[in-house]
Parts: structure tokens; sequence; C-alpha cells
């Protein structure tokens, strides 16, 4: 078995590594190409391989900890390999990686997969202390082979009137395949929205360009009297529908011209691409619950090498948070 650290994800394709099973648009070596981007930060990509089998944990350096290797636009964070994550591989990774960092915090990790779990298992087998704990909520739609009629039927009654009222003032058009001039017409709506400023406009740009020469992007454009007031930026990938970015004028919120848009999508993504599952991100937004039936937790791990003289304070505080709230450590 070989460890190796690397800088770039550039190394990863240079090892022969075979392909890495993506799931969804944030296992993709080509996401963590563009986090290590221009203005991005360097990854440290800790890798174990034996034979045909691989895992690798792309991480950051934050202080004197290593982090997940994520910004704020990822969705989940967790392991990368080809196949199942071989216990044994991950397991030496990570006692390996005592020799880079004292403390090691990974989030957000998904748990419906396992991943949460399987990673506390590993690094607490390693000889870590772990602590894991919910760090945010993933509002889900499970779509259980209804089609669009039926689902909004079960949409609470509010929605639904908002719909009946103000869709016919409101004109909605879907692109699947990137232009210059559509994107710059999301770009100028999220600029004069009620939403903060972008946080790397540039590596979102990239993003969308990469979703749509792969025809994975929905981006949905709604207009009144012709003129654009909402854009909503989806992809659709393996059975799931993510939904990345939403904004609207905010001139034009007595329209709903957001909300007539999401319906649209919806619509889309549903009926015509046969989706599974919408994706609604992380974040415990009100509105995502008049759409979404299901919340889905997401987890940080703690991880801290009690061989390490650093991490005492810190392992001692995490200690007395856990003692105070009845929980302990793994």
């Amino acid at each position: 078995m070989a460890v190796s650290y690397h800088d770039t994800v550039n190394d990863l394709q240079a090892l022969a590594l075979p392909g890495v099973d993506a799931r969804g648009p944030f296992d993709r070596l080509e996401w963590f190409g563009l986090l290590e981007g221009p203005g991005g930060k360097k990854p440290l990509i800790a890798v174990a391989r034996e034979d045909d089998g691989f895992v690798a944990l792309p991480l950051m350096r934050e202080g004197k900890a290593l982090v997940a290797h994520t910004n704020w636009y990822s969705f989940t964070w967790r392991p990368l390999s080809r196949g199942a994550v071989r216990q044994s591989l991950l397991e030496a990774l990570v006692r390996d990686i005592r020799r880079q960092a004292g403390r090691i915090v990974l989030a957000p990790l998904p748990g419906e997969d396992g991943s949460a779990e399987e990673l506390k298992k590993a690094f607490s087998t390693a000889g870590w202390i772990t602590f894991l704990e919910r760090s945010d909520s993933n509002h889900v739609l499970p779509i259980q082979g209804r089609s669009y009629a039926e689902y909004l039927r079960a949409r609470p009654g509010q929605l639904r009137t908002t719909l009946k009222r103000k869709t016919r003032h409101v004109e909605t058009e879907i692109h699947m395949s990137f232009s210059g001039d559509t994107w710059l017409i999301y770009e100028n709506i999220y600029a004069n929205s009620w939403k903060p400023e972008e946080g790397a406009p540039a590596m979102l740009r990239a993003f969308a360009e990469q979703e749509g020469a792969a025809s994975r992007m929905r981006l949905g454009i709604a207009r009144h009297e012709g003129n654009p007031v909402a854009a909503q930026f989806w992809t659709v990938e393996n059975g799931v529908a993510y939904i990345h970015k939403l904004a609207h004028l905010e001139e034009a919120k007595p329209l709903s011209a957001g909300t007539v848009l999401t319906a649209a999508l919806m619509e889309h993504v549903i009926d015509r691409d046969g989706v599974e599952l919408v994706d609604f991100g992380t974040g415990d937004d009100g509105y995502k619950r008049d759409w979404m039936e299901t919340v889905r937790p997401r987890w940080r791990l703690t991880c801290l090498d009690p061989r390490n003289p650093r991490t005492w304070p810190a392992l001692v505080k995490a200690c007395l948070r856990r003692l105070a709230s009845g929980k302990s450590g793994g």
C-alpha cells in the first residue's frame, strides 16, 4: 500500500488512478480543480493506493488544521474512490495523515450514504478522538414516481394559489446549454437582487460552462413584459436535480416571479428529465419547505490526535462540551 500527498488535482491524473465514481457534481475531479483555480485555496489531497483500489481525501490547510476542501457552493464533501471505499485503505490513510496535522475537520458530510459514520469509524480505529455533530440541513424532494401535476397537488394551498394567480403575468424559459449572453442575464439579476455579493463569480461561471457542455445545465429565466426579473441555476445528474442558485429583482417581488420560475423548473426536471430526487442544498430557509418534503442532516466530523500536545486544549474543551450535552466522542 502507498500513501501520498498532493497540492493539485492534476497529480491524481498523473497517478493513473482508475476513474472516480462521481455520484454528483461535488465528487468530480473537475469540481476540485475549480476550487483550486484563481482565487481559490490550494488543496492537500491525501491518497492511499493498493492494487487497483484507492481512496483520496481532498483537504486544505486552515491554520494548523486540515479541513475539507470545499467552499460556499458545496452541498457535500466525502472521500473520492472507485467503487466501495475499502475501510482498510481509509484507516491506513487517516493513520498516516497525523504526520500532516493533529486536527482535522470534515463537513458537510452526508449521512444517508454512510460517509459520516464510515469516516468516524476509520479515524476512531486509527487512534483519533472524534466528535460527530450535526452542522446543517439539506432539504430534498423524493419524486417517488409522481408526475409534476401529482406533485403540485400536494403543495401548500397558498403556493398553489400564488401560481394560479401569477403564472399568467410571467414568461419562463429554460436553457440547457451555456450562453455568455444568458449567463450575463443571471449575473445582472443576482447583482440587483436581495442576495449577498456572489462569493466567486468566475468559478461559478466556469462551473456553469462545464455543466452546459455536458448537457447537465438547467438555467431558468423569468420575464415580465419581456424584461428579465428572476433567474435560477440548476443542474441534473444521475437522476438528481440540484438547485444551486436563485435570485429575483426586489422590485419584481409582487409578481412572485421566483415562485413561478421554480415551478417551471420543477415541471421540467420531473416530467422531462425524469429525476428521482430534487436537492435544494444546505440551509434551513423557510421557503424550501413549500417545495421539499424531506430534511436530511449534514454532519461535521472533528478529529483530534491525542498524541499531539497542540490538540490537548481543544480536546479538553470538546470533551467538556460533550459531557455538558450528555454525549460522547468516538
